[in-house]
């Protein structure tokens, strides 16, 4: 999908639509960190063993989480962000990509809040990195925005070479099958943060640079029932061109609303057995994700959440 290029311009405009969002709509967006019957905790490997990963889950497409903080060692850890209070360190990156322009998404909350009517509208834009930086830096002050803007889906080689230089491909992806990167890609953004369900062509490394983000996964077959029944229920065709990632009737709408239930309302589970996995991460985690293999992510918690991934062959 094509997004708006975004005139500076314009940047003041944008941001005078951040402000304060009240504590209904946060609870809105709340959600449950309870594993439920129909989603088991995902495994995490001991140690990472090139060989038995690509035999047992690369090449059978077996999700698995890696070793718990194997990640930590990327550059990006100790430049991008702070441990202690957790934040982004927006100096470092206006220092080094202020101008840059990156896709962004803006979700703006019903204008009547206090009845809780109406549906957030959502559009994505390029603009300066400088904007995203200001806005997130006031975001961590704050209780909470009306306005939320996510760094979604950023491609690295849009970024300046120092900013690249802090992601070097980790050997799993270089190693693990034919060393073929199809494409890499930084996400940030102050929590509630959600990718709607969906599926790779192909298989995923999606590793937690900071806060904390839960996975639910589902195999291609039961995830594709999802993901048709909910688009039968709306009267559409379910085929290949439905599954636009990140399209607009995948980010709001009745079609975002079905998906999110279908997926997370753990009160409609009445599954005899568990179907799909659960992974929470934490800063330095990562998690592979097989091609085909269905899911959706939410951010957790307090702080400025950021993920890195690396689509692979």
């Amino acid at each position: 999908m094509k997004t708006q290029q975004w005139p500076c311009r314009n940047n003041l405009r944008v941001w005078r639509h951040l402000h304060l969002f009240n504590q209904r709509q946060r609870c809105l967006y709340s959600f449950s960190t309870t594993v439920s019957r129909q989603y088991r905790t995902l495994e995490s490997l001991s140690d990472v063993n090139l060989d038995h990963f690509r035999q047992t889950y690369f090449i059978p497409e077996r999700p698995i989480i890696l070793p718990r903080r194997h990640f930590c060692t990327l550059p990006a850890f100790e430049k991008w962000f702070y441990s202690a209070p957790p934040g982004l360190n927006a100096a470092y990156l206006r220092q080094h990509g202020a101008d840059a322009l990156v896709p962004l998404e803006l979700t703006q909350a019903p204008a009547d809040t206090i009845s809780g009517t109406g549906e957030p509208s959502f559009r994505q834009f390029h603009a300066p990195l400088s904007l995203f930086l200001e806005w997130i830096s006031t975001a961590e002050t704050l209780e909470s925005p009306t306005t939320r803007l996510y760094l979604a889906q950023c491609q690295l080689h849009d970024l300046p070479q120092t900013l690249r230089n802090d992601f070097p491909t980790p050997e799993l992806v270089l190693q693990a099958g034919k060393g073929d990167i199809y494409d890499t890609n930084v996400w940030i953004g102050y929590p509630p943060t959600y990718t709607p369900l969906h599926r790779d062509p192909n298989p995923n490394l999606f590793v937690q640079l900071a806060g904390r983000k839960v996975v639910r996964l589902l195999p291609p077959s039961d995830g594709q029932k999802v993901f048709s029944s909910v688009r039968h229920q709306i009267g559409k065709s379910a085929g290949r061109e439905a599954t636009v990632f990140r399209g607009d009737e995948m980010m709001q709408g009745e079609e975002r609303v079905l998906l999110e239930k279908a997926v997370w309302d753990d009160a409609a589970d009445d599954f005899a057995e568990p179907s799909g996995f659960e992974a929470h991460l934490q800063a330095g985690d990562g998690i592979f994700i097989p091609r085909g293999w269905w899911h959706s992510i939410r951010g957790l918690g307090e702080s400025v959440t950021a993920s890195v991934n690396w689509w692979f062959r």
